[in-house]
């Protein structure tokens, strides 16, 4: 299970329903699963920068980084 920490609340405007968020877990895992080992680093880079992209805001994504490496 994912837990998000406060600071990740405060840095979104609105967040995914429980039921979507689950489900995003499971594509992503399936397609890290798809890409393979070899691969897989270069696909969560390049599912990152994406991401980054579309969040169209660099001081948060850094925030999402910090909370993602929190605990690891």
């Amino acid at each position: 299970m994912l837990y998000l920490t406060k600071e990740h609340a405060m840095t979104t405007s609105k967040g995914l329903p429980i039921g979507e968020l689950e489900e995003s877990y499971d594509a992503l895992a399936m397609a890290i699963d798809q890409a393979g080992p070899e691969k897989s680093e270069l696909f969560l880079v390049k599912l990152a920068l994406l991401n980054a992209n579309a969040l169209g805001s660099a001081e948060i994504f850094q925030k999402h980084i910090e909370t993602a490496l929190h605990d690891l």
